[in-house]
């Protein structure tokens, strides 16, 4: 028989920036917000199969359905911004 594991470790977050108080604080950009989603197998593999055919991931995909159903109900909210351009950066000219 087994003894208890060991002990968890401390919890990984972001550290908060330390500024002196007398600096306006700078605005940084907006973070996209992680969630954690639990699907059923096979609507994942569905919508998995749904994303490579147009070329997203399944994350992307679940995204712009996202919006897209924010949209036609209504509920889009103005300041959303435009989705993020995936996959390389385009090649400048030298």
């Amino acid at each position: 028989m087994r003894g208890p594991g060991p002990a968890a470790g401390p919890q990984h977050r972001d550290p908060l920036p330390v500024t002196d108080s007398s600096e306006t604080p700078k605005r940084r950009p907006q973070q996209r917000k992680q969630v954690l989603l639990r699907l059923d197998p096979s609507v994942y593999e569905a919508l998995s199969r749904w994303a490579g055919d147009e070329l997203r991931s399944a994350n992307a995909q679940i995204e712009f359905l996202l919006r897209k159903a924010l949209a036609d109900a209504g509920r889009l909210p103005r300041d959303a911004g435009p989705l993020p351009r995936r996959g390389r950066p385009p090649v400048s000219e030298p």
